[in-house]
């Protein structure tokens, strides 16, 4: 009996000592103190160690591997942004304000060789960053479209290795740190996820946000997913990885697309350009060819018309290669 009651008492002890341990996990006390806790790995049970923020598995075999920086309890997360908002940066207006004015010059010394027609042209080149804009918006939606690819397959390798959701998120952030850089989109959006929930805010509101903030449907989709898991009581890690892949094998389908289609955006810009080389080479070689062009109304109606067609292919050529998946 007295072995019995020092056995259970051993027991209680041990559980009530795991239990503080997870206590300080979820609540992030403990964060950056040294912790050994027994965890299971490809080679056999291990010992996970915290030391400065790093996180670092010891296997049987005695090999040692460093899976990321968890962050600090009560560090600051990054201020959250809007993706579906895009503010051009002064460096952006002046580069982009200059190649429209650029463009400009070329177009009017080409069609009409008139510092009047440079000076009508100019308001429009002024504002071809607002149209830069455009397109600037949507390479960064399809940044953040690649970058959460990749953290959702990273939190779905924590998660099937049997850690929890808060610590997995934890541990994502300092993973993406290592591919994406401190200021990386998805780096910071995992710390914001990171610190909602060691505020006792819960995942499915934080990854709604990010859903509604970043324009992607895949990530309103894996929001409204996992937030259905979590109501009832589903697989977590099956369902999120059973999402990650299909989200994975449409991101790889747009990326084949980008691809192919990269090389035909870079024919359209030799195009672009092959109207003013002729109509230059021309004229250096044979000057006065487009004389009468030039300075009879004939001539300059004739440009204008020419003008309007070219830019006109230009667009066209532009619709056609946008293609949505």
């Amino acid at each position: 009996m007295e072995l019995q009651d020092i056995a259970r008492g051993g027991n209680r002890g041990r559980m009530s000592g795991r239990g503080k341990r997870e206590r300080e996990v979820k609540t992030g006390r403990g964060i950056g103190q040294d912790k050994d806790v027994k965890t299971a790995g490809e080679d056999g049970p291990g010992r996970e160690t915290k030391k400065g923020g790093k996180l670092n598995i010891t296997r049987r075999s005695g090999r040692v591997r460093t899976l990321g920086t968890i962050p600090k309890a009560g560090s600051r997360p990054p201020e959250t942004r809007d993706y579906r908002i895009y503010r051009l940066s002064a460096k952006e207006w002046v580069v982009y304000g200059c190649m429209g004015i650029s463009a400009c010059a070329v177009v009017a010394y080409t069609f009409y060789r008139s510092f009047m027609a440079f000076l009508i042209m100019m308001p429009a080149g002024l504002l071809f960053p607002l149209y830069k804009k455009r397109d600037l918006k949507q390479e960064r939606t399809r940044q953040l479209g690649l970058q959460f690819k990749e953290g959702i397959l990273v939190l779905a390798s924590y998660l099937g290795a049997g850690y929890s959701l808060e610590n997995g998120l934890a541990m994502c952030t300092g993973e993406l740190e290592g591919i994406y850089g401190k200021q990386g989109m998805i780096t910071e959006e995992f710390a914001i996820l990171a610190s909602g929930v060691r505020m006792n805010r819960p995942v499915e509101l934080l990854l709604m946000e990010l859903g509604a903030r970043s324009g992607l449907e895949d990530v309103e989709h894996f929001a409204q997913v996992f937030a259905a898991a979590r109501r009832s009581g589903g697989e977590l890690v099956g369902i999120i990885n059973y999402t990650a892949g299909i989200i994975r094998d449409k991101v790889q389908v747009q990326e084949e697309i980008h691809t192919m289609t990269a090389s035909r955006e870079f024919e359209q810009k030799i195009m672009n350009g092959i109207p003013f080389l002729i109509v230059l080479y021309i004229d250096l070689t044979s000057p006065g060819f487009f004389r009468v062009m030039y300075e009879t109304m004939m001539g300059r109606a004739v440009m204008t018309i020419c003008l309007a067609v070219y830019l006109g292919a230009w667009l066209l050529s532009k619709r056609i290669l946008e293609i949505e998946v």
